[in-house]
């Protein structure tokens, strides 16, 4: 009995020091580069976390991309074998999170990206089964943006749209939703998010004479068609996507952007929604926490994709701790399996429905079409 005494303890302490092993999170953002209108307030959103989940610590460990694909795969790899992370957070745009998928598939841990592709989690495989995101599918919100071109009586639209897997993501999804409402595309251009010039795509654009003009860009430099367009004198509807849903495109894009049409997610107009909209109240709670840490009307969308991840992740993790400790090749699996699983999570931007063959799980809930208005977002019934 001696002898086993020694052996019962040493059982006992590893027992413990497991059983209250944090949960590490790794993020990558792009907190600085033509991304970090959107990364910013993702990484204000991190800070508002919870640091607890299912009595577990969680540590984040967050890193900057600065907007470059080769960034965020190497801090991905790093947070993997140095940070021994159990789920992965990001990236803030498409291109980076679509190379991340090969690092989180390999070392087999979950990852939830708030970037806006379906791409990211379509169609379904081996390797994308280890990735969710938080963001509206494209298809999604070109639906909403063709309806209201149809129902405002355009008949023919001109594109232009980033010259990455983000412009023509939006170009294929565009193309579908247009052929659904009788619009005919009738130029389609492409730029550079580092470009400073696009006069080349506006001036093809005026001449094709289109009735509106939808521009597929994110953050910032999606401001500079529109402007090019206003300088040139275009007088038909704009649309915007998603991806402009921050203070930062009002301000780069000034008087030129008003009157601009955007689907967006609820939360960009969480006040002005009806007492009864389904997500009104999760939003709001969003708005609340954000601008109590960072000021009145500092609330942006891309902020509130990341605080949808913290939500998904703070459901799936007491899941997960009932079958395996954190740090562990089984608490990632079981992590991913209960993200899987997710039922009526209601976030900022939606209620999140998981299943095998959809990680993003939101439906029509998530959208609503917003203008423009003396510089601010006005709700469109």
């Amino acid at each position: 009995m001696k002898f086993f005494k020694p052996l019962l303890i040493a059982a006992l302490c590893t027992t413990a020091v497991a059983a209250w092993a944090d949960v590490n999170v790794g993020v990558t953002l792009s907190a600085t580069g033509p991304a970090a209108s959107l990364g910013i307030p993702e990484k204000n959103t991190i800070a508002l976390m919870p640091k607890t989940i299912g009595g577990q610590k969680i540590n984040y460990i967050v890193l900057d991309d600065a907007s470059d694909t080769t960034a965020a795969v190497a801090n991905t790899r790093k947070l993997i074998a140095e940070n021994k992370v159990d789920i992965v957070l990001g990236s803030t745009t498409t291109p980076n999170s679509l190379a991340m998928i090969d690092v989180v598939s390999e070392a087999k841990t979950p990852m939830i990206s708030i970037a806006a592709s379906a791409r990211i989690v379509e169609p379904m495989d081996a390797k994308k089964q280890w990735v969710f995101k938080t963001p509206q599918n494209d298809i999604m919100m070109s639906l909403a943006i063709a309806e209201h071109m149809a129902a405002s009586g355009v008949k023919t639209v001109a594109f232009i749209g980033f010259s990455d897997a983000y412009g023509e993501g939006w170009s294929q999804e565009f193309a579908k939703a247009a052929e659904l409402k009788k619009l005919k595309i009738v130029a389609n251009e492409r730029y550079a998010r580092t470009d400073t010039s696009v006069t080349g795509q506006a001036l093809k654009i005026m001449a094709a004479k289109a009735d509106a003009v939808l521009v597929a860009g994110s953050g910032t430099p999606a401001a500079l068609p529109q402007k090019t367009l206003k300088e040139r004198g275009y007088a038909g509807k704009m649309y915007q996507t998603h991806g402009v849903a921050n203070a930062d495109f009002l301000r780069v894009g000034g008087k030129d952007v008003e009157g601009t049409f955007l689907p967006a997610g609820p939360v960009l107009v969480a006040e002005q929604l009806p007492a009864s909209h389904p997500v009104k109240k999760s939003a709001l709670a969003y708005v609340t926490a954000y601008e109590a840490a960072n000021g009145k009307n500092s609330v942006s969308t891309f902020g509130a994709h990341a605080w949808d991840a913290g939500l998904l992740m703070t459901s799936a993790v007491p899941v997960a701790l009932k079958k395996a400790q954190p740090g562990t090749p089984e608490f990632r699996a079981a992590l991913r399996d209960a993200l899987e699983q997710i039922k009526d999570v209601s976030g900022a931007h939606g209620v999140f429905n998981m299943t095998a063959n959809d990680h993003l799980g939101l439906d029509q809930r998530a959208r609503v079409m917003v203008k423009i208005e003396n510089g601010a977002w006005k709700y469109q019934p």
